[in-house]
């Protein structure tokens, strides 16, 4: 007779014995131990072989549930399977899954990534992994990831505001699916399902004219070289160097200059985010400045107009010498900000570095007057940095100290 609930409740073991074995029906039994712990089991044969498989703990698992894996257990046996056989192999899939977390397998994809990057732009990406990726996917097995779970990570990310971060970070994710998939850990990629514009909101951007980097050894050697007005090369040697708007450079006055500390403090007025921004100058920069101090005749505006010098020069002056040097329509004095971001980022600088440098981080107005320092030792060193690239990229080649020849 089939076994009943009341009947499973009451079983013990008789004193003496080990086990007691109470059957049910089609294999199934409940074996119930001298401690009083009670197993479903499921008897039968497979290969010629008499096999037992384990069903559940009783009262965990309740008799109408052991007897559905009874049966789903009768099926793959019917299909000429060995239910325990694939029981343990399910078990040894969870545990290679439970073991493959998504943190893992990104950390094993990034040592592998990294070889041929800076150590700087290699250092950001797990950076990024650690701060907005690892706690909202890192400890879900690699396997169990899925396309919506992505999704919701970059939307938390681009809810701040950081919508290029989100963009990358999906992209990374992507790039360590894919790696998965090369060794086996996961069947596809889940990320090959969506695209940050199915889901992310687009930037709006202004289209400037730039050039392309390696147009820059170039323009950097006809800026050397140009013949016009002093003022209008010095500005451009300064925009090139600082990466400021244009407008924010036209207006520069020597009030906003510490040459001593190598800082220009911009006040909140004269930005577009309208929150003081601090460029650190590198000593470059600083020779331009200082250059720029014995043409100016001790007025207040480093770029006075020509005509009436008690306002900047014109927006069009730079555009205008950019033009004349050969680089209408391809170049603009807004460029040079287009292309100090993309080398920077090609170069591994950390991404909210170049945005705060290039003063595109929005600021709640209660904390503007304290984030306009933010990163700042960072943002000197990639000053300093970018200065140097630049006078590399416009003498063509590493500068060598030839041995002197003896007299």
């Amino acid at each position: 007779m089939p076994l009943t609930k009341i009947e499973c409740d009451r079983a013990t073991c008789p004193p003496g014995r080990p086990h007691a074995r109470l059957a049910d029906e089609k294999g199934m039994y409940l074996e119930v131990t001298a401690a009083g712990g009670k197993y479903w089991r499921m008897k039968y044969r497979h290969g010629g072989k008499e096999k037992r498989l384990a069903l559940g703990v009783y009262p965990a698992v309740t008799l109408a549930q052991a007897r559905k894996a009874r049966d789903l257990a009768r099926e793959t046996l019917a299909a000429g399977n060995d239910p325990a056989q694939i029981k343990r192999d399910a078990k040894l899939i969870r545990a290679m899954n439970d073991a493959n977390t998504f943190e893992k397998v990104a950390r094993q994809w990034w040592a592998h990534w990294k070889g041929p990057k800076s150590a700087r732009h290699a250092d950001y990406v797990i950076r990024r992994l650690e701060a907005d990726v690892f706690p909202a996917l890192g400890d879900r097995p690699v396997a169990s990831v899925t396309a919506p779970q992505l999704l919701a990570m970059a939307k938390a990310i681009e809810a701040r505001g950081a919508v290029d971060i989100a963009k990358r970070s999906l992209q990374t994710c992507g790039q360590i699916l894919r790696f998965a998939v090369a060794h086996g850990l996961i069947e596809r990629n889940p990320a090959a399902d969506v695209r940050p514009s199915d889901a992310l909101k687009p930037r709006t951007k202004e289209n400037y004219a730039r050039l392309d980097a390696k147009e820059m050894p170039e323009l950097l050697r006809k800026i050397e070289a140009y013949q016009g007005s002093a003022y209008t090369r010095l500005a451009m040697k300064l925009m090139a160097l600082t990466f400021v708007r244009t407008g924010e450079l036209i207006g520069a006055r020597w009030a906003e200059f510490d040459l001593v500390a190598a800082e220009w403090r911009i006040p909140a007025a004269r930005m577009k985010m309208k929150t003081p921004h601090i460029v650190p100058l590198a000593p470059q920069a600083v020779e331009v400045l200082q250059a720029l101090h014995t043409v100016s005749g001790g007025r207040a505006l480093l770029f006075p107009g020509e005509r009436d010098h008690e306002k900047p020069m014109s927006n069009n002056t730079i555009l205008a010498a950019l033009k004349r040097m050969g680089y209408a329509g391809r170049m603009t004095g807004h460029g040079f900000r287009g292309v100090a971001s993309t080398i920077l980022h090609e170069q591994g600088f950390p991404h909210h570095v170049i945005e705060l440098q290039l003063a595109h981080q929005e600021r709640n107005a209660t904390v503007a007057a304290y984030n306009h320092a933010t990163y700042l030792k960072e943002r000197r060193a990639m000053m300093t940095a970018w200065a140097d690239h630049l006078d590399k990229l416009r003498k063509g080649a590493d500068v060598i100290e030839l041995p002197q020849r003896a007299a």
